[in-house]
């Protein structure tokens, strides 16, 4: 255990008071006369900083208590300099069992678009313990300098070792990690990767599928426990959306394909809101506004004038009810496929049906607007789901007898014959919800935007050019995962895959069905570039990383440009 002097730590004038847990909101809280904690302590968690603003940035800790009980007391304190020397912000909180002793602040009075340091330091009556240090930035307020962006999803804990989360730490001069969603997964050691789990002995813990507010705080904890996720943490602030397995899989706002009544599961509202607390606890992210759902974490981020990013909720506030072709079509005859699938098109089409919810579309759409009168070059969706339109080659025609033979998987061998349809591919994308869909490209084309949207889940990497008709809406960067298997690791014997799907869809620039790792997405006044790096191997710590491809898009006569490659 480290034992430093307060003053060596962080040479903070004043005791403990002022500042709650919770953040910026409570600064005018009663003063926290708690005594230093009795017990030993650690910070097993590492450090994370997150939304940064031009002002503040959102930090992050969780105390580990190793033995007494109550509450911890904790200092904070941030510096412009690595060898923390030069204060520019500190406060106090203090956490307890009731929000998992994870602690929560808003580092107030910075300045815009600078690097600061930061750790806690938490006090016991054997002697004050020092966090590791983190490095974070504020966003510009002004100026046209370039915004660099490592993006990320999907990280699956059994299925690999973080390494993309290795390199990001050694990425230089980050202005943020934005992380899509997937951050965890929910499944118990029978579930999704535990097969993988066993082998690398990377067991999820607790070992069933999580449900209650303990197994979402104990499966929070075994993540930050990584050293590389907690050195990409550590190393730039982080702007995070959960997509579906922060909370099940394939959940929407009234439920979810994994969760189960039958199975004991309980209600879906409670966990959701289990689920939700959680996150709130565990990830530097703000709570959202007073007045607002808990769930309703969506929020906008200003990067000077090259761009605003906003940060999207498409799960559990305003998602319809899922279509799913595995329920659509299961069990079906194959004469009965394409009745059962114009039917199920009939539905999915019905304009009612929301990605995001009328409360979230109109905050959207005024807030494209407002950033294109701020004078922003790019307008950023950090989205969970592929937006472009995307329907499977038709397996029957491209594929050899051969290679139709070698497709052992059953859903596979359905994909091959429903292939010929013509129908969108994944209806759990934003093709599920063509309506909502083109409303924000509506939205978007009324307020001249200049569209960028980043996108997860698909454990693939997509280069796409969106298009309403015969225009251009924006471009897409899809990254591929931090650990999980994409759609190549199942459909065997086709390496031309990704160039059959990029034929067979006019969004579709470049498809990479096979490769892990993360996208770095460069952001200036007048061009937007996407860079895809591979990951060789996440079941071995020595690996490599190659760069696959870059593509961009301009503006070019107050217009954007198609995504060419570079």
């Amino acid at each position: 255990m480290s034992q430093i002097t307060r003053r060596g730590a962080f040479g903070l004038a004043g005791g403990l008071a002022g500042l709650a847990a919770c953040g910026a909101e409570d600064a005018a809280a009663p003063e926290i006369a708690t005594p230093p904690y009795a017990g030993e302590v650690g910070f097993d968690h590492g450090v994370a900083s997150g939304d940064p603003l031009h002002d503040r940035v959102i930090l992050w800790t969780r105390v580990t208590p190793r033995s007494g009980e109550g509450a911890i007391p904790v200092a904070w304190a941030v510096y412009t300099d690595e060898s923390l020397t030069e204060l520019a912000a500190s406060g106090a909180a203090e956490t307890t069992a009731a929000r998992d002793f994870t602690i929560k602040v808003d580092a107030l009075g910075l300045e815009a678009g600078r690097d600061y340091y930061y750790r806690f330091l938490a006090k016991t009556a054997a002697g004050d313990v020092a966090s590791p240090t983190g490095r974070t930035k504020t966003a510009a307020l002004a100026g046209d300098a370039p915004v660099k962006l490592a993006v990320v999803s999907c990280s699956n804990y059994p299925f690999g070792y973080f390494n993309a989360y290795k390199a990001l730490s050694e990425t230089p001069d980050l202005d943020a990690v934005v992380h899509l969603g997937d951050y965890l997964y929910e499944y118990g050691i029978d579930g999704y990767g535990g097969e993988a789990g066993e082998a690398l002995g990377r067991r999820h813990d607790p070992i069933t599928e999580i449900v209650t507010l303990d197994d979402y705080r104990t499966r929070h904890a075994q993540y930050k426990s990584d050293p590389d996720l907690q050195a990409a943490h550590a190393s730039a602030p982080w702007i995070c959306t959960w997509d579906d397995h922060e909370s099940t899989n394939n959940s929407y706002r009234s439920g979810a394909e994994n969760h189960n009544v039958e199975n004991n599961e309980g209600d879906w509202s409670d966990r959701k809101q289990v689920a939700v607390q959680a996150y709130l606890e565990w990830m530097p992210v703000r709570d959202p506004q007073r007045g607002r759902a808990r769930e309703a974490i969506y929020r906008k981020f200003d990067f000077g004038e090259v761009a605003t990013i906003f940060c999207l909720e498409s799960r559990l506030t305003g998602r319809s009810d899922e279509i799913s072709w595995f329920a659509e079509l299961g069990g079906k005859e194959p004469a009965e496929v394409p009745g059962a699938a114009l039917a199920a098109m009939q539905r999915v089409n019905d304009p009612s049906r929301t990605m995001l919810g009328d409360v979230q579309e109109d905050w959207l759409a005024r807030g494209l607007e407002a950033s294109v009168e701020g004078g922003k070059s790019w307008q950023v969706l950090a989205n969970q789901v592929i937006m472009a339109k995307v329907r499977a080659p038709n397996f029957t025609r491209t594929l050899t007898e051969e290679q139709k033979a070698a497709q052992t998987i059953g859903y596979i061998q359905q994909l091959i014959p429903f292939s010929q349809l013509g129908l969108a591919w994944n209806l759990d994308a934003w093709d599920g919800f063509p309506a909502a869909r083109d409303r924000l490209y509506e939205a978007s084309m009324e307020a001249g935007a200049r569209l960028v949207t980043l996108t997860g889940d698909t454990h693939t990497a997509w280069a796409n050019t969106l298009h309403s008709g015969d225009d251009v809406v924006g471009v897409e960067f899809a990254c591929t995962s931090v650990t999980s298997p994409g759609f190549g690791a199942y459909m065997f014997d086709v390496p031309d895959l990704g160039e059959q799907f990029a034929e067979a869809n006019e969004d579709v620039d470049w498809y990479n069905p096979v490769s892990g790792g993360f996208l770095i997405v460069t952001l200036t006044k007048d061009a937007a570039r996407g860079a895809y790096y591979d990951i060789s191997t996440v079941t071995e710590r020595e690996f490599e990383i190659t760069e696959l491809v870059q593509y961009e898009s301009r503006i070019e006569d107050d217009a954007q440009t198609p995504l060419q490659r570079l």
